[in-house]
């Protein structure tokens, strides 16, 4: 499956930023993702999901329990416009349904809910479909910042019944006890947090109707021009993913499109890539699952994925995953 969502550079911003204090330049988490220092600046820039994943697959080699401590430092300012609708809302349980309807503006790779069963409410953050590598890394950073967004608008700890995880406990399970000071359940069949559903009719100090109104229309404007960006997208990557063998270039792909070349390159820039990052995504997605799932000479997928040498191919492996063809089917 290829991905193509758009997320925010929330994350990536975060990873940057935690690891700074250590001396790490930020070359060395970007790499491979085709994100470039200047485009943290852009507040509006939009990145892929394998982008993301990249920079996320950077930092945890470097820290396995690294989505812990980012969850932490996720706060509910880290999401602009709804970040402040939220903050407004009358109550908690007004805010999280809110954030449910937009979340692609949370930037969230899972299918979040609330499931209410008896007195108690349980924050659920199942249905991940990303890296499978990175799916402990993406749970504890989700569920990890999805408590900080509660505490964030509450203003206070929020007492919690239970927490639930479908991975099994990593050697540092006993870390979870900072953010999730509850029975914990490993091996799980979702992953969740509970608490007591009287706290969704909790006032909120921060609420104001007048400001609340305004962030919300705000709110859905952008997400009306933000999931039209990941139509256009889809329709990009899917051309292009049918003409790997003979990638048809900037101008070829503009004139599939019906738009001028200068066009094309605005629009991809508008979103954060570029028609060779583009390219490169998707023969690093096709050319995982061709060595996965197939016994395909390398010279073969090369040929499949439109370089015209096999060592060309090898070397462009390298620099997407960091390891050689051969290795990364072994």
């Amino acid at each position: 499956m290829l991905h193509s969502h758009l997320t925010t550079l929330n994350a990536v911003s975060l990873v940057l930023n935690t690891f700074k204090d250590e001396g790490l330049p930020s070359e060395a988490l970007l790499a491979g993702s085709g994100i470039r220092a200047a485009d943290l600046s852009r507040a509006d820039t939009r990145i892929t999901t394998n982008q993301e994943m990249r920079v996320c697959a950077n930092a945890v080699a470097l820290r396995r329990e690294i989505g812990l401590e980012l969850g932490r430092r996720m706060h509910v300012s880290s999401y602009g416009m709804l970040g402040y609708a939220l903050l407004t809302s009358a109550t908690l349980g007004d805010a999280l349904r809110l954030a449910l309807r937009y979340p692609a503006l949370l930037g969230t790779l899972f299918e979040l809910s609330l499931e209410i069963e008896g007195e108690q409410v349980s924050f659920c953050a199942n249905g991940y479909g990303e890296n499978p590598q990175l799916a402990v890394f993406n749970t504890e950073l989700c569920l990890v910042s999805l408590k900080v967004i509660c505490e964030d608008l509450l203003g206070q700890p929020l007492p919690l019944v239970g927490a639930r995880f479908g991975h099994s406990a990593p050697d540092y399970h006993a870390s979870y006890g900072q953010s999730f000071p509850c029975p914990r359940t490993f091996d799980a069949d979702d992953n969740a947090f509970a608490f007591a559903k009287s706290w969704l009719d909790q006032p909120l100090p921060l609420a104001d109707a007048v400001t609340h109104q305004a962030m919300a229309e705000r709110c859905r404007k952008q997400n009306l021009e933000f999931t039209g960006r990941q139509t256009w997208l889809e329709r990009i990557r899917k051309l292009l993913a049918a003409q790997l063998h003979a990638a048809p270039g900037l101008e070829g792909l503009a004139e599939q499109m019906n738009c001028s070349p200068r066009t094309l390159r605005r629009h991809l820039h508008d979103v954060g890539c570029s028609y060779q990052t583009l390219l490169d995504d998707l023969r690093f997605e096709r050319a995982k699952l061709l060595l996965n799932e197939t016994e395909w000479p390398i010279y073969r997928i090369a040929e499949t994925l439109g370089f015209s040498e096999t060592a060309s191919f090898r070397h462009a492996f390298v620099r997407w995953s960091g390891v050689a063809p051969s290795q990364f089917r072994a």
